[in-house]
């Protein structure tokens, strides 16, 4: 791989730049050792990037649509042909397994193919007119400038989430990816940027930390800003959004529940939860973060399911591991942090529940894969996010208590049934408040569908249909012909 400690972290305009701020040091979390130091955007170059993408925004809106489907499609092409550069660079920032990472770049390679499907389909109404002579047309037109925050789990995949739907949309964009892995994204800019002929202004990069997401969602210069991340970044995102009026598009944490019902085929349930909970070392807000099962399955789910966590392999996420490190000391820290509270709380420990030991593990950001027995709905492991690889087991008696315990949450992002029996299935979809739900099936969202949490887990949404419009605003002219 190409050494991204050479690149600079500022794109605007169509050129690259020296950043002119504090310096950006991503380290590789099997190790700890620097990968590289990239210096961040400063506030003068913000400015000058929103600017870029504001003066671009009329030509870029005005270019037809078939044109801009074609730009998604050779941008999919560029990932595709670069694809196992592109993994490299996951595994090495942010952890991720091989496999995982050669998914996730495949993932973003979907959601530009996909949205550039989206080029001739876009679609407004004509409606009569209240008078004799008029027609009233309702037309999709694009916001203008995007502003996407990216998170530092999924960099590519979520990047891809937001460029397509709003480039295809006649939008224009900012884009700042996570201090924590920029790397990924430096390089695929780079990619574009010698590989193919984007206008000036239309895509934009600037690298940094939380003042420089301070400066773009403050400035009042985007229309949109997209978020992805932790809920406590979101709220003050829309905060900061208000002074201005200025859209909002929120994806945030969850807390997401797994409902084993007694009927469920375990050898199906037990695999497809241990996905769920350990993709990512854990740090993926749609994880199962807690598992609900009825008693007269518990013990038996309880012993699988931690004989198969006791089996994982930790290790090199270059390598044939089955779970990689956590992305850094803050993430390591704050898993290690809900352990211990959750042991105090009374939990009990059934594996893990401490960093492994050996010399392989002497640096970096390791955490055994653990699972919690003995808990209760009120304990903090059951109701705050973890994003790490640690499961609380609970036992409950019928649904309507599984149902309650689910509900009880600020998080509505995702949620898992497990059951045969499909009247139990469709009162559980139709009652679970979570905006997705996987029946019978580990995690992992389709490109067509939507992507939206409920509660404190976000608003707006992306993907599919709902999300290309989220991109978009609705003009209405008035045609008197008479």
């Amino acid at each position: 791989m190409t050494d991204a400690g050479g690149y600079r972290g500022v794109y605007v305009n169509g050129s690259w730049q020296a950043g002119a701020g504090e310096p950006v040091r991503v380290l590789d979390p099997s190790n700890e050792r620097v990968i590289a130091d990239i210096a961040s955007a400063s506030p003068d170059q913000v400015r000058a990037a929103l600017a870029a993408a504001r003066a671009a925004a009329p030509g870029w809106s005005r270019t037809s649509a078939g044109e801009r489907g074609r730009l998604l499609r050779r941008m999919a092409d560029v990932i595709r042909m670069h694809a196992d550069l592109l993994a490299e660079t996951l595994v090495r920032e942010v952890g991720k397994r091989a496999a995982e990472a050669a998914g996730e770049v495949a993932f973003a390679e979907s959601f530009l193919r996909y949205n550039a499907e989206w080029d001739l389909r876009l679609e407004g109404e004509i409606l009569p007119g209240d008078v004799p002579g008029e027609q009233v047309h309702l037309l999709r037109v694009p916001v203008g400038v995007v502003a996407a925050i990216c998170p530092w789990n999924f960099p590519l995949a979520v990047l891809c989430r937001k460029l397509g739907p709003a480039l295809v949309t006649g939008n224009t964009v900012v884009v700042k990816p996570s201090e924590v892995t920029p790397i990924g994204t430096v390089v695929l800019f780079r990619l574009f940027d010698e590989l193919l002929d984007v206008p000036p202004g239309v895509l934009n990069l600037v690298v940094g930390g939380p003042v420089v997401g301070r400066q773009i969602v403050e400035s009042g210069e985007a229309d949109l800003v997209t978020f992805t991340g932790h809920r406590d970044t979101g709220k003050a995102v829309m905060a900061a959004g208000s002074r201005h009026l200025t859209r909002v598009s929120l994806e945030l944490g969850g807390k997401a529940p797994a409902i084993v019902w007694r009927d469920a085929d375990l050898d199906r349930a037990v695999p497809a939860i241990l996905e769920a909970r350990h993709t990512n070392c854990g740090q993926v807000c749609t994880s199962a973060e807690r598992v609900l099962v009825h008693r007269d399955v518990l013990d038996e789910f309880t012993e699988r399911y931690v004989q198969a966590v006791r089996g994982m392999r930790l290790g090199d996420p270059a390598g044939g591991a089955d779970l990689g490190p956590l992305v850094s000391q803050a993430q390591l820290n704050k898993v290690e942090a809900a352990v211990g509270l959750a042991v105090q709380e009374g939990a009990k420990v059934l594996t893990g529940g401490r960093r492994p030991a050996g010399d392989a593990f002497a640096s970096g950001y390791w955490y055994e894969p653990t699972v919690f027995g003995g808990v209760s709905p009120q304990m903090s492991v059951m109701r705050e996010e973890t994003f790490g690889p640690v499961t609380p087991i609970l036992g409950f008696d019928d649904l309507a208590d599984a149902l309650s315990i689910a509900n009880n949450s600020r998080y509505g992002l995702s949620a898992y049934v497990f059951s045969r029996d499909y009247s139990t299935v469709m009162r559980t979809v139709d009652e679970l408040e979570f905006g997705e739900i996987y029946v019978n099936r580990t995690l992992g969202e389709s490109v067509h569908a939507h992507h939206a949490g409920w509660k404190e887990s976000g608003m707006g949404g992306e993907d599919g249909k709902w999300g290309v419009l989220r991109y978009t605003q609705l003009k209405t002219a008035y045609h008197r012909f008479a």
